[in-house]
């Protein structure tokens, strides 16, 4: 229930301290699991002081416990181990601190941690973070890598060595966090993220060395496979060595089995270049003087073609050809003329034997009336009747006697 206060009645400390605890002490016993972060065991006490923290969050709550409830545990227990607790929350109203007391504490096991992983690796999956579709290509030669790995690491070492040996003139942006522990992830994240929103950064490197599966078990953590499946940077995992295979792989765009295979595969060598750039040239120049060689055979056997050697007797020949069809059509045409001038000629001889001037030369005459008609009959005259009579070489009158 909330409580009534107000700046002219304020609660004292002690109450508002009281509140608290009730509110706390409704809440029961709860089993809480996390990380043992500090381990406090006094001798002759016997009261044992455990701080137990959340791995993916930067969020830790103080833990106490009879000295017989730890030491049933003790030798399976320590500083970094996994445990689940079932403890009953307290509140010390003196000092305004929250704390668990312990009745109960269980190791968690190797195998628990494998099955909680199976299952959150399938539920990832089904959400898609792991599809292949998803991977993003890394470039071809990075002018800035990000890496994130421990300080000092041997894996930080192999890294920015093989990198450089391959390719001398690569640079990188190391981001130094803790790789294990329960500081590890929030670190990691937050390192990832800063790289990730730089332009430069080409791409991203998660590496550490090889370890248990409580070691790895930050790069199994859901916090990072999302912030690592929401990047825009390609990000390469080399967690660890070939075996080892955290969430982290499955949902980066490529892992490496080791941090130097991180750095083989991220980088090119430059003698592998330079030598794969040099073959590329001689198969360049084969294939031109290939061609050139073709193209010259090709050239050569055009030139030798009779058409080119002596273009002129082609028109030579055609000349020849076309004094030919001229000689024949004059010949044909001269023969045509010769038959029309004959035939011509004959025709004109007929009609002139036909014509009537040729009758009249010989000596006829042709009579015609007054009305321009051709006598043709002794009856179509009268005596006396004037005539017209028409001659070879010219016409006269004449009368009609009898």
């Amino acid at each position: 229930m909330a409580v009534n206060s107000t700046s002219e009645s304020p609660l004292p400390v002690g109450e508002v301290s009281r509140l608290i605890g009730g509110w706390i002490d409704r809440l029961g016993a709860v089993w809480v699991e996390g990380q043992i972060t500090q381990l406090s065991r006094r001798p002759g006490a016997g009261v044992v002081f455990l701080t137990l923290r959340d791995p993916s969050y930067d969020i830790s709550v103080s833990v106490t416990c009879y000295r017989q409830v730890f030491d049933a545990v003790a030798d399976l227990v320590g500083e970094g181990a996994r445990v689940v607790v079932h403890a009953k929350p307290e509140w010390y109203a003196p000092r305004g601190q929250l704390s668990l007391r312990a009745a109960e504490i269980k190791p968690v096991g190797v195998g628990e941690l494998l099955a909680r992983l199976e299952r959150l690796k399938k539920a990832l999956a089904r959400e898609g973070l792991f599809a292949q579709e998803r991977k993003k290509p890394l470039p071809f030669l990075p002018q800035l890598i990000g890496l994130v790995c421990g300080r000092a690491s041997a894996a930080e070492r192999d890294v920015l060595e093989n990198a450089r040996h391959r390719w001398p003139a690569v640079r990188f942006e190391v981001r130094n966090v803790p790789v294990q522990g329960v500081h590890a992830v929030p670190q990691v994240v937050q390192a990832v993220k800063e790289l990730d929103a730089r332009d430069d950064v080409d791409v991203i490197v998660v590496a550490r060395g090889g370890g248990s599966v409580e070691d790895l078990l930050p790069f199994s953590d859901e916090q990072l496979v999302r912030a690592v499946a929401a990047c825009r940077t390609p990000v390469v995992s080399a967690i660890g060595h070939e075996p080892d295979n955290p969430l982290l792989d499955h949902v980066a765009d490529l892992r490496a089995s080791t941090p130097t295979d991180a750095a083989k595969k991220v980088v090119p060598d430059v003698g592998e270049e330079y030598e794969r750039v040099r073959l590329l040239r001689d198969r360049a120049r084969r294939c031109v003087a290939a061609f050139v060689d073709r193209e010259e055979r090709g050239l050569a056997h055009a030139l030798a073609r009779p058409s080119i050697q002596d273009p002129h007797r082609m028109i030579d020949d055609r000349a020849e050809q076309v004094t030919a069809l001229l000689d024949r059509s004059r010949r044909t045409l001269r023969h045509h003329l010769d038959r029309a001038d004959s035939e011509l000629t004959h025709t004109h001889a007929r009609v002139v034997a036909l014509s009537p001037a040729a009758t009249l030369k010989r000596g006829y005459a042709v009579l015609q009336r007054a009305d321009g008609h051709a006598v043709r009959d002794p009856g179509e005259v009268e005596p006396g009747e004037t005539l017209h009579a028409r001659v070879s070489e010219g016409d006269f009158s004449v009368r009609v006697d009898a």
